[in-house]
């Protein structure tokens, strides 16, 4: 497993090529309750991103992680403290401009391994990809493993598939993985469900928590996580994230074979 960050110029040079699977987390600096940080996102992300690299490289695909983006479309969260949120034109350069930066460095597959969930925030990592393969026809390929698509959501519990999920078990449970020190038990032990019905009234044109009822930037059932939960979380995303990239590149396996 190797991050881009931690290469000097000339160890880059050699580990950027057409074989390298370049993978970019990508996150959001948001409230999560009052349980857990504000970079839990940006922790999933990581966490499902470093796991996918060392099953490819188990497997012989040779991958690079990029220093994860800490920001997104975040409006859900707005009018509580701590939300930093990008316009989707901006997030749509920002992740442009790393595709094409690394296609000059001679990189001909990107991933993009997601941690936040907002429908914003989706659309723009679901367009972005279709959009630089037709523009750009010939040049480094992108793909988003999506887990907000029922093909993967299923895997991933009641409590996701139902989407009152924000700072709720399934993400709690993965942030007592991934960063146990950063969440505040005690808060997060006493800490009673929210139901929201989230994905009703995301159809029904609500645009924030607090629209919701959910006063506390959280929904779900926290105090339900742990830490066994966030590990089968994480090795489940990234087996989505592993099985996305065989099915688009399956001659990277191969040629690793």
């Amino acid at each position: 497993m190797s991050e881009l960050a931690k290469q000097t110029w000339p160890e880059a040079q050699e580990l950027l090529g057409p074989n390298t699977v370049a993978l970019v987390p990508i996150g959001s600096t948001e409230p999560h309750g009052p349980h857990l940080p504000l970079d839990t996102d940006v922790t999933i992300a990581m966490a499902q991103t470093r796991r996918a690299s060392t099953l490819l490289e188990a497997k012989g695909v040779r991958t690079v992680i990029l220093p994860a983006v800490p920001y997104g479309v975040t409006h859900w969260t707005h009018g509580f403290a701590g939300t930093i949120t990008l316009r989707p034109g901006t997030l749509w350069s920002l992740l442009e401009d790393i595709i094409e930066s690394l296609e000059e460095a001679g990189v001909r597959h990107v991933v993009f391994s997601n941690g936040h969930l907002e429908p914003g925030h989706i659309e723009v990592l679901r367009g972005l990809p279709l959009d630089y393969q037709e523009q750009k026809k010939g040049s480094a390929q992108v793909i988003f493993p999506d887990n907000t698509r029922r093909r993967w959501a299923q895997t991933l519990g009641e409590e996701f598939k139902g989407g009152d999920c924000h700072a709720g078990r399934y993400e709690s449970s993965i942030i007592l993985k991934a960063d146990p020190d950063s969440v505040r038990e005690e808060e997060r032990v006493a800490l009673e469900p929210v139901s929201i019905g989230l994905l009703e009234r995301i159809r029904a044109g609500a645009k924030s928590f607090k629209e919701c009822g959910a006063d506390q930037a959280y929904c779900g059932a926290p105090a339900e996580a742990s830490a066994a939960e966030g590990e089968a979380h994480i090795e489940q995303l990234a087996n989505m994230i592993v099985t996305s990239i065989e099915e688009a590149w399956p001659a990277l396996f191969e040629a690793g074979s």
